[in-house]
């Protein structure tokens, strides 16, 4: 058996990290949460996680944003797998966002989220 994917969750809010690392890891996939865009950086930069996607919220309270978090992380690894979490900010998707990424809208389920990970990561898992 292969392991997880790991995810690079990024949400300021400690209650919705673990809502969704629950809901990754019910989607077979490994969360690494951080809590700012900043440590979300310095993990990246790091590669120690391993991390194969970032799942971000858009706003992370006083530091970078979500949108500046994934626009940096694409210049370190152009085509890296970018998901945007939000409620309010979802109008400015498509003027703020990196090629090719995903948005999902707060409040989303955790099948919403597993299948947005899965799409865009296109696993290759074939339904049971």
């Amino acid at each position: 058996m292969s392991a997880a994917i790991r995810v690079l969750v990024v949400d300021d809010e400690a209650l919705i990290c673990s809502f969704i690392e629950d809901a990754l890891c019910d989607g077979g996939f490994e969360a690494c949460s951080v809590h700012s865009g900043e440590v979300a950086l310095s993990t990246f930069r790091d590669g120690r996680e391993g991390c194969r996607a970032l799942l971000t919220d858009v706003n992370l309270g006083s530091g970078i944003s979500g949108w500046e978090l994934a626009r940096q992380i694409r210049e370190i690894t152009p085509g890296f797998p970018v998901i945007y979490m939000t409620s309010a900010s979802a109008p400015d998707w498509k003027s703020q966002s990196v090629d090719g990424s995903v948005l999902i809208e707060k409040p989303f389920t955790p099948a919403q989220l597993a299948a947005a990970v899965s799409q865009l990561l296109d696993t290759g898992l074939s339904p049971g």
